[in-house]
């Protein structure tokens, strides 16, 4: 991905509507550009643009880390955790050096799988392996 300093959101949104023009209207790429269309127009939406902007700022600064909420040795303390009534719903945990995700389903919060950038990073860095 590219980093466009300074953007005008509407200059974004006009243009993706523009190349989702030019998309055949059974094309999955039709859908995915009129999809991240739709996302920007709901930031707008909910006077989110300075958050959305700061936030894709942040995204490509190389000093930008994901704030942690909690940090557990293990399965059994973050699930001691997830019951105690402290966690809330997004918060982004790190359990064994794995990334996960507090989600809630009905009557309960879970934790879901969310990679970390350093799992991610680490896992490119590792040479693939030929399987014939």
């Amino acid at each position: 991905m590219a980093y466009i300093p300074d953007f005008n959101l509407d200059d974004i949104i006009s243009l993706l509507a523009s190349i989702s023009e030019k998309r055949a209207e059974d094309a999955k790429e039709k859908d995915a550009i009129e999809l991240a269309q739709i996302a920007l127009l709901y930031t707008r939406h909910i006077r989110k643009t300075d958050d959305f902007i700061r936030y894709y700022k942040e995204f490509f600064d190389p000093l930008f880390k994901v704030k942690i909420a909690q940090d557990f040795a293990t399965q059994e303390e973050a699930d001691k955790w997830l019951v105690s009534g402290k966690a809330n719903e997004a918060d982004l945990v790190k359990i064994a050096d794995k990334g996960f995700q507090v989600a809630r389903l009905p009557g309960r919060l879970i934790f879901i799988d969310v990679p970390l950038m350093e799992e991610l990073q680490k896992d490119s860095e590792e040479p693939e392996t030929d399987s014939e």
